[in-house]
């Protein structure tokens, strides 16, 4: 199977909805340009994976509408941003998807207690939901907890729903003195992971044979099996959407608490080999793509290149 065989199947078998392939192009191709787009260069990036006009523009309302994207018009030309708010949390989720898989347990936990009763309905509702997309779980009734919580990330989160100060933020320990459960039973009773790690099987098994493809051109250096810009954008974009729609849900535990072998070790490093092989080629196509509605459109920033370790 060549490079164009995979893109043809994969957009057969598994074509990305429209909305939540807007997401992806933003974090990963526009955001790091500006977080600015014109509607036509969205139009011309989004062709490529069967995505038409209509199925464009009625993304992007919705996202507007949920509040992810800000829309202003210039003439009869509009352009799409991300918002301040969306921004903060793309930002934080893609700086999940990109970082290695070093995180660490020194033993601790962090615990969030409702222990008052000082929230309301709503702002449980949602604390509860928002956590639990953190990686979060339910330890206890009106407890939730993680072994390697990111505090400034959690801080951002509390502040955002408004409820900062309103409950407890604990850390703690086993205590050596008293014969207690190991702490690290708790990951059993708070987390199931097969469905995560069935997610990162299935990745592996979609995109390892693109990654022999992509090593079989360059190890032939045959020009017609090379990947043209937009071919490497559409080959980047769908790794990213695929990999981010199991890494997402996956709870970021410390590697000493996680099954061995943990199938997202390898997915990580199959994504990474990928995205180094097509970053480069797919940052061509967006700068053109960008460029021909605003010559003035910014190249990518340099925290782009610290991506999956460092970009070379």
């Amino acid at each position: 199977m060549n490079c164009n065989d995979w893109i043809a199947d994969f957009l057969a078998s598994d074509p990305p909805r429209s909305k939540s392939l807007v997401v992806t192009i933003f974090g990963d191709a526009i955001v790091p340009h500006g977080g600015m787009v014109w509607l036509g260069s969205l139009i011309e990036l989004l062709a490529p994976f069967g995505v038409n006009d209509r199925l464009l523009r009625t993304a992007v309302f919705r996202l507007a509408q949920e509040g992810w994207l800000g829309a202003q018009r210039d003439g009869r030309r509009s352009s799409y941003a991300i918002t301040a708010p969306a921004m903060a949390r793309f930002v934080h989720a893609y700086r999940r998807i990109y970082a290695p898989l070093n995180v660490h347990w020194d033993g601790s936990w962090t615990l969030i207690l409702n222990g008052d009763g000082a929230l309301d309905a709503a702002e449980r509702s949602a604390v509860r939901k928002e956590l639990l997309w953190e990686g979060y779980s339910v330890i206890a009734p009106g407890i939730m907890g993680h072994p390697a919580a990111d505090g400034p990330a959690l801080d951002e989160l509390l502040k955002r729903l408004g409820v900062a100060g309103k409950l407890f933020v604990v850390q703690g320990k086993a205590m050596r003195q008293v014969s207690g459960r190991p702490l690290s039973e708790l990951v059993a009773d708070g987390w199931d992971l097969s469905g995560v790690a069935q997610g990162y099987d299935q990745f592996i098994a979609q995109f390892e044979p693109l990654l022999a493809a992509l090593k079989s051109a360059a190890a032939t250096d045959d020009a017609a099996k090379a990947l043209t810009p937009q071919q490497a954008f559409v080959v980047r974009t769908l790794l990213i959407h695929a990999y981010r729609r199991v890494q997402l849900h996956d709870p970021q535990l410390p590697v000493e608490l996680l099954p061995t072998p943990w199938p997202g070790a390898l997915a990580y490093e199959l994504a990474r080999s990928i995205y180094l092989a097509v970053y480069a080629a797919a940052e061509q196509h967006i700068d053109a793509t960008l460029r021909r509605e605003d010559p003035a459109a910014p190249a990518a920033e340099p925290a782009f290149f610290d991506r999956f370790g460092g970009l070379t």
